[in-house]
């Protein structure tokens, strides 16, 4: 299975080891909400609030991140951003958790904002369109490894000894940030010969909203996108509510623990599933993969208290998570300029971040005032709808991209 990621550049593999060092420390990211719930004391619809504020002062720090990605060097943005972070990281790990904490958590984030659109033109820029899946792949498979113990530590230390979680998350951060500084030199882009190619030929003189007009398609792909961020995102939000409200600060345990496991399966699915299906087109892809997170999430109606059962969630929910990560990225980069990648790749993240914090708002109004059966069974409806975008844009996206079927007969 790990064959299938050799010949890619050698840069691919610098930012595989650098995720994984990454994310070595990433204890802290996934309890953002208990921080919030249980250490604050805030209600589910603050916390819920509070990610809102947070997102609409993301909007214009992440549209700078898309349009300085198709500017400048991406390798150099990453190394800044990665920077900061690590000094707000190490702040937070010495003082008491307050609002204070909370900010300078947020400032960190807002940093990690700017580097997401250059991590991920990045990966498009040093991987030709045939080797696409493999690349995110590869990328995708590093960040899991590296998360794999990361949440479990971060449930045990959550209650008594939180800031130690942010002083390993800075000196992970700036071990991988020196790996990208030292080893990754050369970042221009690959050049590609196959016919589908023409789809990302460069378009400098185009504005991004000219690009999206061209290409109608893409708009529906931003709709799904933002639909399945919302329906995804109540992992990291509704099920850690959903855990504090039936164990407390133990919670934290239970939810590592799940986060873990997901990590896991991302670690042995993601090699696997990228070896058996190299045919199924990137947008089919998609489709498997709603399905199955829709699937995973829906279980949470019928196994309250169940502990077991939160294990076979996640590895559903987890093999979906795979098969869409392995059709999104894809599907996005070979369908537009190469110029046009970071600011693009912004507004995608933007729109599913909005989307998701509005929201999330009324998730959070329904988890404080009904039961979390009646919540759960709202998020499958939510990912009913988001299923019925991805088999549109399937439907469509025959018609408005052909030189991808051509090649496939």
């Amino acid at each position: 299975m790990f064959n299938q990621y050799k010949g890619l550049r050698r840069e691919m593999y610098v930012l595989f080891f650098g995720r994984i060092v990454t994310n070595m420390g990433a204890l802290i990211w996934p309890m953002l909400t208990l921080i919030l719930r249980n250490k604050l004391g805030l209600s589910a619809s603050d916390v819920a609030t509070v990610m809102l504020v947070m997102t609409a002062v993301q909007i214009p720090i992440t549209l700078l991140g898309g349009k300085l990605a198709d500017r400048f060097n991406k390798r150099n943005i990453i190394i800044f951003c990665d920077l900061v972070t690590v000094v707000c990281y190490l702040i937070c790990g010495f003082i008491e958790v307050s609002f204070m904490f909370v900010i300078l958590f947020f400032i960190a984030g807002l940093f990690a904002s700017i580097e997401w659109p250059c991590y991920d033109a990045l990966v498009a820029d040093l991987s030709s369109s045939s080797d696409r899946e493999k690349a995110y792949s590869l990328n995708y498979l590093g960040a899991n490894i590296g998360l794999v113990l990361a949440p479990t530590i971060g449930g045990f230390l959550f209650e008594n000894y939180l800031n130690l979680a942010f002083i390993f998350n800075a000196i992970s951060t700036l071990s991988s940030t020196i790996l990208i500084f030292l080893l990754i030199k050369d970042i221009s882009k690959t050049k590609d010969d196959i016919v589908t190619s023409s789809y990302e030929e460069d378009a400098s003189s185009k504005s991004v909203f000219h690009i999206l007009k061209e290409r109608k398609t893409m708009l529906l792909y931003l709709l799904y996108v933002a639909v399945s961020g919302l329906v995804y995102s109540q992992f990291n939000f509704l099920l850690p509510l959903n855990m504090e409200q039936l164990y407390g600060a133990k919670g934290a345990i239970y939810f590592g623990l799940i986060t873990s496991v997901n990590a896991v399966v991302v670690i042995v699915g993601t090699p696997l599933l990228t070896s058996l299906f190299p045919k199924i087109r990137d947008v089919s892809k998609i489709i498997i993969g709603e399905i199955l997170i829709v699937t995973g999430l829906a279980m949470y109606i019928f196994i309250q208290g169940l502990i077991p059962f939160y294990f076979v969630s996640i590895i559903i929910f987890t093999l979906g998570e795979i098969a869409s990560t392995l059709g999104k990225q894809p599907y996005m980069t070979r369908r537009i300029p190469s110029s046009h990648r970071g600011r693009i790749g912004s507004i995608s993240y933007i729109g599913a971040s909005l989307f998701q914090a509005i929201m999330q708002k009324g998730v959070g109004f329904l988890a404080d005032h009904y039961t979390m059966q009646i919540v759960w069974t709202i998020i499958s409806f939510m990912g009913l709808i988001c299923i019925g975008v991805a088999i549109c844009l399937k439907l469509v996206d025959k018609k408005a991209y052909p030189l991808f079927y051509q090649e496939e007969k």
